[in-house]
């Protein structure tokens, strides 16, 4: 799905409108019928409604809200908050339809007349929309500081009033913490974004009817990754295949003490599909991988507890996978330097491959281009220093990838996949449960095994992380997300490749 930064949700709008051609106030039924049945869905009518509604467009769809439920048999209340009487258009419209339907909205002029609302109720945030650009004062500040102190469930109505879409919040900005928000057709950026994203609590994108020409032919650096998109280019196994078809990974991991991230690993390598799978390990992990994992074949490094250089390896290897629990020991910087010398594909680099190449910058030179790094936001900062905001910390990505022709994947819950070309794909699987050791070296291990099956870097990229989050879906649904373990994600992979592929297997 893409995702549409302000000025383009507003061509969006104004082309739809155009072309359909539907008018202004028309679009904004569609957005309140497309909110109230929404809440009708989760909702039952006994749940008073309370809808606080600004001046602008956000406004109008809270009115229209309100005059839809009751018609459903809610007992809603709007309220609008105004230190004038200066009403957007279609906002206008709407405050004239509620009244003629029955009760108009109460009027708050000051922060005193903040309603006493019933137990229990549903507070609807409709107070400003996308177009703010600089932090809340003065009345609206007071009423979202209100809202925000309540203990009510809170759902807002395109964007948490008081949040920019497209740009980091304000140090000092207050924002509507919702539990919910309903946005229209597409993802606001801020809502991808760890600085941002936790006051819109549960993202749910609303369709309303904007024109799919200008939605297909407009371009957009930001994509979200889910299932319509992996199913683009997802491989079903063909009945008449080996072991050949599936390519081999080799994964270079482990050391005296982390072994268990080599395991983890090689165990995501395989079940994610790889035909065939070669653990390079230090000594110390022969006998614990080669019994947990009969199915991997093992070479041992001669040192015991660390990867050293080592004879050269001529196996056509399709993926190669390099640093989970490797450690950054001398030894181990040259081994990752012969390893990356002798590649000449792309390669998967994690954990301490990451942390070396930040300490080892030379080594650059021999990363191959197409290659996927995979940092968590501290080796991200180690590899290309401090940022000053989420938007700051795109645009070093942006670069990074143009500079060295490679993709990197910022982990995080809505982990960020930037390629060479600049474009950015968010990743909408996953919950917090996969905050757990391990959970990084499966995402490794998942992403070599899909690269030696032949998907492209770009591919591959984007099938690991949402199939990684997938199957942590399915994992916290077992078992919770408090007990989960990385291994209960490779547990489950099965269940996110068959939701991919559908139920038929015969095909």
């Amino acid at each position: 799905m893409k995702v549409f930064t302000t000025p383009l949700i507003r061509d969006a709008d104004a082309y739809t409108i155009r072309h359909l051609p539907i008018s202004s106030t028309d679009l904004m039924e569609k957005a309140a019928t497309a909110c109230a049945h929404w809440i009708c869905s989760r909702f039952p009518a006994t749940v008073p409604v309370c809808v606080f509604c600004g001046t602008g467009n956000n406004g109008g769809d809270g009115l229209a809200v309100t005059r839809l439920l009751r018609a459903r048999g809610y007992t809603a209340q709007a309220w609008l908050v105004t230190s004038a009487d200066r009403l957007s258009p279609d906002c206008a419209i709407n405050r004239e339809r509620l009244e003629q339907a029955g009760e108009g909205p109460v009027m708050i002029r000051s922060a005193t007349e903040f309603p006493l609302l019933p137990a229990g109720a549903l507070v609807v945030d409709a107070l400003l929309g996308t177009g703010l650009t600089r932090p809340l004062s003065g009345l609206m500040r007071d009423i979202v500081l209100r809202i925000n102190d309540l203990h009510n469930p809170v759902i807002s109505v395109d964007i948490p009033s008081g949040m920019y879409a497209d740009q980091p919040p304000a140090k000092d900005g207050i924002t509507v913490r919702a539990t919910h928000t309903l946005s229209f057709m597409f993802y606001k950026l801020a809502f991808l974004l760890p600085a941002s994203a936790p006051a819109a609590g549960k993202v749910t994108v609303l369709p309303i009817g904007l024109h799919p020409d200008y939605i297909a032919e407009t371009p957009t650096p930001y994509q979200t990754i889910d299932a319509r998109l992996i199913r683009r280019f997802y491989k079903k196994r063909a009945a008449f295949s080996h072991k050949g078809t599936y390519g081999h990974a080799l994964l270079a991991a482990g050391s005296f003490g982390k072994m268990g991230a080599a395991l983890l690993s090689a165990r995501a390598c395989l079940c994610s599909g790889a035909g065939l799978l070669s653990c390079r390990i230090p000594r110390c992990g022969y006998i614990p991988l080669q019994t947990a994992l009969p199915e991997a074949m093992c070479l041992c490094d001669e040192e015991e507890t660390h990867l050293v250089p080592g004879e050269r390896d001529d196996t056509p290897y399709q993926s190669i996978g390099i640093g989970p629990g490797i450690g950054q020991h001398p030894d181990t910087v040259r081994a990752l330097e012969q390893l990356l010398q002798g590649a000449g594909s792309p390669v998967v680099l994690d954990a301490d491959a990451l942390n070396i190449l930040a300490r080892h910058p030379e080594l650059w030179k021999h990363v191959p281009a197409g290659s996927l790094l995979t940092p968590h936001p501290k080796e991200f900062e180690r590899l290309f220093g401090p940022d000053a905001d989420d938007f700051a910390r795109l645009e070093k990505m942006r670069k990074a990838c143009a500079e060295h022709s490679v993709y990197i994947i910022l982990k995080g819950h809505h982990s960020c996949t930037c390629t060479p070309e600049g474009n950015f794909f968010f990743n909408t699987s996953g919950n917090a449960g996969m905050a757990t050791a391990g959970s990084g070296d499966t995402l490794t291990g998942i992403l070599t095994g899909l690269l030696a099956q032949r998907y492209t870097p770009l591919e591959t990229a984007l099938l690991g992380t949402y199939i990684h989050g997938r199957a942590g879906d399915h994992a916290a649904a077992a078992l919770s997300p408090e007990s989960m373990l990385a291994s209960d994600i490779i547990d489950h992979l099965g269940a996110a490749f068959l939701e991919i592929a559908g139920t038929d297997m015969q095909h």
